[in-house]
């Protein structure tokens, strides 16, 4: 019997099957460093930060796990940073496999693109990306990890922070302190910011970028005149994440500039080193150069926004995406304007695309709401703290105030849902328990009237 499942049913199932093999992996004895055990819950818990690339973590990596341990959550943060359907895929085209019009569309719907031509080729140029970013990144972490901690050590901490960092996910084996311990090194911040905003990017506006200046080299365009003829939503996704970077940085830099728990103390260049840095990190990375529970009420309220904005789409972080955000505040601001078109860039956006993205928005609001309410009924957890987990878990960030290895069993099953939901996407997730509904599309129903705002 031949059972056909939707993408809709099908991505959520594939990373749940992930996750489920990943603990049943990390509950392994082999798995733990000596003198260590590893109970179903933690497994649980690891298994699915690393497959949703959150980072949040109830043990230490560096600590807890063996180097067999270390390299199953590897694995899972490549699988999970690049998608189980789009690394499946690979597997098939490597194989030689043939593509039926059900895998394409499959893949297409894991990667939110919707064309098909050209979709095989596309897969192939972000495997080849991936693969160059990552081993580059190993390449320049051990210049430093090697001389600190030896040839087989450093280079196992290279690869671990070069994947770990490209796929937005966190974690690393270098020590228990994240980045803190480097917070004066500009080469090991610089390295590690450059390799999260790659990842983040999204694939689509790298090769936009890539044909780009390949076509602005060919015809002599100037740097300018290349940008400018790149696709909307290159554009779109670069002024973004610069204004969210350089906003985020200044902000955190106002907020922290005397705080001598963070960056008080530093010399001018370091603090802004270091904001620039949180700026970064909140996008969906979850590496910390200052402890996060010493972070200013202001800084805090920086990162739920950023957080929960996230990436861009196509990439590997998470969060609503920027583009996403964008369209919302752009229909908001066409409407007081008295506009009937949403344009950006002298491009029309579609009325379809703009209901999806206020469903996203709102749908992630909701979950970030329910969830922090359901974490604080656990007793003596502040509204700071909680809001800081949950936004952190479902935006797939890893960034902690020092909460998650402090909470209960209850307490870390809500974390392990938001993180998942954070992942598939809250808005798939209510998509998968959606039955039919196609029918209502039908009916035209009489206008009523109602009265908003």
């Amino acid at each position: 019997m031949h059972i056909r499942i939707s993408t809709v049913h099908f991505i959520p199932i594939s990373f749940l099957v992930l996750i489920i093999l990943g603990t049943i992996l990390l509950m392994l004895p082999a798995a733990s460093a000596p003198g260590s055990e590893t109970g179903l819950v933690t497994a649980t818990f690891t298994s699915t930060t690393s497959v949703c690339v959150t980072g949040l973590v109830v043990v230490d990596t560096y600590a807890h796990w063996s180097h067999f341990g270390q390299a199953v959550i590897l694995v899972l943060v490549q699988i999970g940073g690049l998608g189980v359907v789009a690394v499946g895929s690979m597997i098939m085209l490597v194989g030689r496999k043939k593509f039926s019009l059900g895998d394409r569309k499959l893949l297409g719907d894991s990667l939110n693109i919707e064309k098909n031509r050209g979709l095989l080729l596309f897969l192939k140029r972000i495997f080849q990306g991936v693969f160059f970013v990552e081993l580059t990144g190993t390449v320049l972490y051990s210049v430093k990890f090697v001389p600190l901690l030896g040839v087989k050590n450093g280079l196992w901490a290279s690869l671990f922070q070069a994947v770990s960092a490209f796929c937005n996910a966190g974690m690393d084996v270098v020590g228990n302190n994240s980045m803190i311990d480097f917070q004066g090194s500009y080469y090991l911040m610089g390295v590690t910011m450059a390799l999260i905003i790659l990842g983040g990017l999204g694939f689509v506006v790298w090769f936009d970028l890539i044909d780009g200046i390949r076509d602005g080299i060919k015809n002599r365009r100037s740097p300018g005149k290349i940008l400018s003829h790149l696709p909307v939503h290159s554009k779109l996704v670069l002024l973004m994440t610069l204004i969210l970077l350089t906003g985020g940085a200044l902000c955190v830099l106002a907020a922290e500039y005397h705080n001598p728990d963070t960056i008080g103390n530093m010399p001018l260049p370091e603090k802004i080193l270091n904001s620039l840095f949180q700026s970064v990190t909140f996008r969906t990375a979850g590496f910390a150069s200052v402890p996060q529970e010493r972070l200013t009420e202001i800084s805090c309220f920086v990162g739920y926004v950023l957080m929960f904005i996230g990436g861009s789409p196509v990439g590997t972080a998470g969060g609503v995406k920027t583009v996403t955000f964008f369209l919302v505040f752009m229909n908001a601001l066409s409407y007081v304007r008295g506009k009937k078109e949403n344009v950006i860039f002298r491009r029309r956006v579609s009325e379809e695309l703009m209901r999806k993205a206020a469903a996203v928005v709102f749908v992630s609001f909701m979950a970030v709401s329910v969830m922090t309410i359901l974490l604080m009924s656990r007793g003596g957890i502040a509204l700071t703290d909680a809001l800081y987990e949950v936004v952190s878990a479902l935006a797939t960030v890893g960034l902690s105030r020092g909460l998650t290895p402090s909470l209960d069993v209850v307490g870390r099953i809500i974390i392990i849902v938001c993180m998942y939901l954070g992942r598939i996407g809250p808005i798939s997730m209510a998509l998968f328990f959606t039955k039919g509904g196609g029918n209502d599309n039908k009916i035209r129903h009489a206008e009523g009237t109602f009265y908003v705002g």
